[in-house]
């Protein structure tokens, strides 16, 4: 029985899609090399605007996707970098979590996620013992570890720190601008009219950097307006969490003139702030207004809803991430020095220091 003639072969602009096109496939429909194709899937910049813009074209009609994995082994690489944090409970290290993620994938990267509880121990693990074969790169916020710790730290593999532990050390360093921060929430409760302005947060101990910057920044902004300090108004805590700020909110309360505002170091410091003046009866703001710092999804919720300073997340992500791929690019050899950036924040009004109207 005949079968008829043979069909001929699929074009490259007809055949399978997807995961099955190549980057010869792509060249094919574009009208242009292989080497052209794969400089503009790798982003190098001496490609002209029209070619460009014909493989682009090629790219989407064939619905290719790169095969990362191969890309990475012939890098040398995994695709994978780390991130360790503190306290992954925390939601401002779970959000932050979430953007370093994002940014991760955006360059095709895997992030590993490692929760060290700020214990030197966990923190040396995870800067000496992931193996460089395992990650390319390391984000890490550090609360136990200084320079002396990060100096002598064996394994090359490239490493950007978060948070205020550590400034002007031997890694790459990512932060904001903590006294500012805190000038700005104080200033702010000021500007209303508040004169009894109490902090909550203070700690001791030498791993507390975030806790210093922001006492200096409390203590600049009453100043700025000629008051004296008073240092009943300034209350310790052991923790940033929701119990201690309404215990200390309890011990502020029972002082012979408590404050008519409180700056609390954190949002979770705050939020217990809120509960504990609501189970008191005392309004919030008319008789005592709230600032904390972070921007976390629950403020957003609370009762009233909680004026902070937000520090912008998705930035701080992707500094952190582009900082790696250049060390990266570089080999862990780099010879530039290390860099200090410095990410944004803003100041959040809401009704914990503005009440609504009627």
């Amino acid at each position: 029985m005949g079968t008829g003639p043979a069909e001929p072969p699929p074009s490259p602009a007809t055949r399978q899609t997807g995961r099955g096109s190549r980057l010869a496939d792509v060249a094919t429909l574009a009208g242009v090399s292989v080497k052209t194709v794969s400089n503009v899937v790798n982003g190098y910049e001496h490609v002209s605007a029209d070619t460009r813009a014909k493989v682009d074209a090629a790219l989407v009609q064939l619905d290719y996707r790169p095969n990362l994995a191969a890309r990475n082994l012939r890098r040398g690489r995994s695709g994978i970098v780390a991130l360790a944090l503190p306290e992954l409970e925390v939601p401002y290290f779970a959000e932050l979590a979430r953007h370093v993620v994002e940014a991760a994938r955006e360059r095709g990267w895997t992030v590993l996620i490692d929760q060290t509880d700020g214990e030197r121990e966990r923190e040396q693990l995870v800067m000496d013992s992931f193996g460089t074969q395992l990650i390319d790169g390391l984000i890490l916020s550090p609360i136990a570890s200084g320079s002396a710790e990060l100096t002598a730290r064996r394994d090359m593999t490239p490493m950007v720190l978060l948070g205020e532990r550590v400034y002007a050390g031997p890694q790459d360093h990512v932060s904001i601008d903590n006294v500012a921060a805190a000038r700005t929430a104080v200033g702010h409760l000021l500007d209303l009219g508040r004169r009894r302005v109490a902090a909550i947060g203070e700690q001791s101990r030498p791993s507390a950097g975030t806790a210093r910057l922001r006492v200096l920044g409390y203590l600049e902004a009453i100043r700025d307006v000629g008051l004296e300090i008073d240092h009943d108004l300034i209350v310790p805590t052991e923790t940033f969490s929701r119990a201690d700020g309404a215990g200390a909110m309890d011990a502020l309360l029972a002082l012979p003139e408590p404050p008519d505002a409180v700056f609390c170091f954190n949002d979770l410091l705050a939020l217990g702030v809120l509960r504990r003046l609501h189970e008191r009866g005392v309004r919030v703001p008319e008789d005592v207004a709230v600032v904390g710092i972070d921007d976390i999804e629950d403020g957003r919720w609370a009762t009233p809803t909680l004026t902070t300073i937000s520090p912008d997340k998705a930035q701080i992500a992707r500094l952190a991430v582009q900082l790696l791929a250049d060390r990266l690019d570089e080999g862990a050899g780099g010879a530039t020095e290390p860099r200090e950036l410095e990410a944004d924040f803003e100041l959040v009004i809401r009704e914990s220091t503005a009440a609504t109207d009627g």
